[in-house]
């Protein structure tokens, strides 16, 4: 049976090639219980989420990891973010009915492909290239050559209630085994999407590699948390200004915001607006400048 909700990182040794797998279970239903996804937008959007946690294990900073399809086709947005606490969400947008089983063309059309790395401290990284390939998994795979120039092989899958991926990526710099990155990206190609989804790590790599000498390391646990917070609301309530807070309470009598990733929904009215402003000292009037 295949790990749950866990992401195993391991490497060739000698070979200058490192990977990770990762299986979604539990964190993979909690975003489908949020939103009434059909099957045919699903898979897509199961496939970044794994695929995020995968390229989160890829860099070696503390922050966030936002992968993003924008697009013109039946599905206009997928968002998944990934942290570098094993942490996830996602969500996804689409216009109509979406063609099940449908190709890339099929189901986006016309797109971009977007990774945005955010540090703490400010930092951010953003890379673009066009939505181009037969699979999402080739989409991303020619990200990493256009962008990167590292390469990078995916295998992604999913199913109702888990979704799951494989990650091969070649190291810069020389190797004792030049040969290595061909042969191990020809033995992943063999792999079937029931494998993936159903075996173990172990059993996976020793089917996949069993005559390559691979380091696994310890399982990394992943679970879906949102990052909203009221005090995240409050703040972006502020930007909008009392004055245009109280035209909105004037005409509702309350302000909700929803948050897209986890519906939690926040209410203010006029109390919580006068706790709002007053707390922070803030014009009467209008904060907008």
């Amino acid at each position: 049976m295949a790990d749950s909700d866990g992401l195993r990182r391991f490497v060739f040794e000698g070979a200058g090639v490192r990977g990770a797998l990762v299986h979604l279970d539990a964190s993979w239903q909690a975003v489908l219980d949020r939103h009434p996804y059909p099957p045919a937008v699903q898979r897509p959007l199961g496939q970044v989420l794994a695929a995020a946690v995968l390229l989160s294990s890829t860099i070696k900073f503390e922050g966030t990891l936002i992968l993003q399809v924008e697009a013109e086709g039946p599905v206009r947005t997928l968002v998944a973010q990934a942290t570098d606490r094993r942490t996830l969400r996602g969500l996804a947008r689409w216009e109509g009915e979406v063609p099940d089983g449908g190709g890339l063309a099929e189901t986006f059309g016309a797109g971009r492909l977007v990774l945005t790395a955010s540090a703490p401290g400010g930092d951010r990284y953003q890379g673009v290239v066009a939505l181009e390939g037969a699979t999402l998994a080739g989409a991303l795979e020619a990200y990493f050559a256009q962008s990167e120039q590292l390469p990078t092989r995916l295998w992604l899958a999913v199913d109702g209630p888990r979704a799951a991926g494989l990650l091969l990526q070649r190291l810069p710099g020389p190797t004792d085994d030049e040969d290595a990155w061909r042969r191990t990206a020809m033995l992943a190609d063999t792999l079937r999407d029931a494998e993936l989804l159903k075996l173990g790590t172990k059993d996976l790599l020793r089917r996949l590699f069993h005559e390559e000498t691979v380091r696994l390391f310890e399982a990394e646990p992943v679970a879906f948390r949102c990052g909203c917070s009221r005090e995240r609301v409050d703040g972006l309530l502020r930007a909008l200004g009392r004055e245009e807070v109280d035209e909105v309470l004037t005409a509702q009598g309350a302000i909700e915001v929803t948050c897209e990733f986890c519906n939690r929904v926040y209410r203010l009215d006029r109390v919580d607006a006068e706790l709002l402003f007053r707390e922070r000292g803030a014009d009467v009037t209008d904060t907008r400048h």
